[in-house]
């Protein structure tokens, strides 16, 4: 595939683009999204191993197991899921605060140990006061991230540590603490963090090997790309953290034939078919303006254009009320796989995508958008290897 002439925001200051990316997708353990109203139990076991293994079979690198007050144990998901597939790896999203670090570094090791070194820890401070108090959590946004910061330095130096140490720290307090249980890799297992205030810059760039943002146009994923790298500096970090970034690919043979579906599932979305997903996500209906930085950000871009940069679309984002990672991006594989490569040359090193029709968008990705964008990356490679 030939790729179009470098955006503005392409054209800034920025380390050279990535040889290879990780794709990342989503899995649930039941048939579920904004455009269809959870069906069957909530935890559906052949479902689950499916989603699972299409994954796989797609060529992705890694799925996320998601986490909400009312969502199934997102360790005990990753623990089936691993003994009903091969090699794909697992990232289980996790809010601190709610186990003790200690007790969360040995549930991962041995999580790690039983998967052969297939476990990823998405760490994710959480952004709603509603939400956390559900499950017991009565800390201020700010407090949240302090105590994050501080379970992150115990859970690193617990995977990393062969002797027993002692913490007193303002949030926890142990001593002679042992981890019996290392994990697989002596680099530790690895951590992914989400957020896009200041607090999550300045304690996920301190602590992240990627951070996670949600997709919005270039030129803001830029300007927060240089503010987690800035963040990752101050911090006396060498190297900044990876950067995923979270798209709802919606594709079609054709670009009408694309933006025929997409307006289908925006139809769909608005007509209120999936609001049992939305309340049953939640824990009740979200109102008023969302309390977390990213879904005001999405929102902010849905307000200046339905259509950013190359195929970005945010009005799914809007009619969502950006509950998650909702802006789509809309075209044939060959127009999407640009798209994405465009977030690939100004940092991105992982790229998180999911669908609105999720199982069999899964598929679909596999077998049309993500050899593409691998294919042009290993061009790249050799093209950069053989003009040396």
């Amino acid at each position: 595939m030939t790729t179009a002439p470098a955006t503005p925001a392409e054209q800034t200051a920025r380390p050279a683009a990535p040889s290879t990316v990780e794709f990342i997708g989503m899995i649930g353990t039941q048939h579920a999204s904004e455009i269809h109203p959870p069906s069957g139990p909530a935890v559906d076991r052949a479902y689950t191993a499916r989603f699972a293994r299409a994954h796989e079979d797609a060529g992705f690198d890694r799925i996320l197991i998601g986490y909400s007050s009312g969502r199934p144990d997102g360790v005990q998901v990753a623990g089936y899921v691993a003994a009903h597939t091969e090699r794909i790896g697992l990232l289980v999203a996790h809010r601190p605060g709610f186990i003790a670090p200690t007790l969360a570094a040995r549930t991962f090791t041995t999580l790690d140990q039983f998967t052969g070194g297939r476990v990823a820890v998405h760490t994710i401070t959480g952004g709603n006061d509603t939400e956390q108090r559900r499950d017991g959590d009565y800390l201020p946004k700010d407090e949240r991230y302090e105590r994050t910061d501080e379970y992150l330095s115990i859970l690193r130096r617990a995977w990393s540590s062969r002797e027993p140490f002692s913490h007193e720290g303002r949030h926890y307090r142990f001593e002679d603490y042992a981890n019996g249980v290392p994990p697989v890799r002596e680099s530790g297992i690895p951590l992914y963090f989400g957020g896009s205030s200041e607090a999550a810059y300045r304690v996920g760039a301190k602590h992240a090997d990627t951070f996670a943002l949600w997709g919005e146009p270039l030129a803001e994923t830029a300007e927060q790309i240089a503010s987690v790298r800035a963040a990752a500096a101050a911090a006396g970090r060498a190297e900044p953290p990876g950067i995923s970034v979270s798209f709802r690919p919606i594709l079609g043979p054709t670009e009408e034939l694309a933006w025929e579906r997409a307006h289908r599932i925006l139809a769909t979305i608005k007509s209120g078919t999936g609001r049992t997903f939305f309340d049953q996500a939640r824990r009740g209906p979200q109102l008023g303006e969302p309390q977390n930085t990213g879904s005001r950000r999405l929102l902010a871009a849905a307000a200046k254009a339905d259509l950013h940069d190359r195929a970005l679309w945010t009005p799914t984002a809007s009619a969502t009320g950006a509950g998650g990672n909702t802006t789509a991006l809309v075209g044939t594989p060959e127009t999407v796989a640009r798209a994405l490569l465009d977030y690939v040359d100004i940092g991105a090193t992982t790229l998180l995508i999911r669908g609105y029709d999720p199982l069999d968008d899964a598929i679909d990705y596999g077998r049309h958008l993500l050899p593409l964008v691998r294919q042009e990356l290993a061009h790249r490679a050799a093209t950069a290897g053989s003009a040396r």
